[in-house]
């Protein structure tokens, strides 16, 4: 079937709905409304009702949705059924964290090929995914058919990183760098910048304190 071209904000609400639609089966629940899936994943009934809109008629009034029927769905959409290798560039602090959290535990993403300078863990297996030379990474990416990167590098090295991984066929990036790359229009990058969202956070807490955060 043909994925309906949906709003960037909702996309990133349905992998919290499949999660918790997951939870849901897992604990024996059979059908949810709304209004229960509003309470737990923190988003409010009409939004969840929009979201759901766009893919055409998902619940029954009255009844609310069927959460296996919904979870099967949601698991076709986020294609759940596929297993997608990713790439991790950088084992610093940053890298093993996500190294050791490794992605496929909990979804259907592994790292599975990880790229560095340091000549110690070259050739090393880490948290069972190999670590290759940095200067190896455009042929082991593309030989390895590799789609999505993670990474962790310094800044200093970011772009010119990037443009590797471009140079390899890189359609996605997760952008843990303070940089914000430069990349060709059919790649997308997604900047997770940590300083910034703890700052953000900060500047909340200190100036709406005696006041609801919308």
């Amino acid at each position: 079937m043909n994925d309906p071209i949906i709003p960037k904000a909702t996309a990133k609400r349905l992998p919290i709905y499949y999660r918790y639609l997951k939870f849901l089966l897992d604990a024996g629940k059979t059908r949810v409304s709304s209004t229960e899936l509003s309470d737990a994943v923190k988003f409010d009934a009409a939004t969840i009702r929009r979201d759901f809109s766009y893919f055409g008629a998902l619940g029954k009034r009255g009844y609310g949705y069927d959460v296996a029927s919904l979870l099967d769905f949601f698991s076709k959409i986020l294609n759940q059924d596929t297993l997608t290798n990713v790439a991790l560039v950088g084992l610093g602090n940053l890298g093993q964290a996500l190294l050791n959290f490794n992605f496929h535990k909990n979804s259907n993403m592994r790292v599975s090929a990880v790229f560095d300078i340091d000549s110690e863990l070259i050739n090393t297996i880490q948290a069972g995914v190999p670590v290759y030379d940095i200067a190896d990474l455009v042929n082991q990416i593309h030989d390895q058919r590799i789609e999505i990167a993670i990474l962790t590098v310094p800044q200093a090295n970011a772009q010119e990183i990037t443009d590797k991984l471009v140079q390899a066929g890189i359609k996605g990036i997760l952008n843990f760098t303070p940089l914000r790359v430069t990349v060709p229009s059919n790649v997308r990058v997604q900047n997770v910048d940590l300083t910034n969202e703890l700052q953000t956070l900060i500047y909340f807490i200190e100036n709406y304190a005696d006041n609801e955060i919308k």
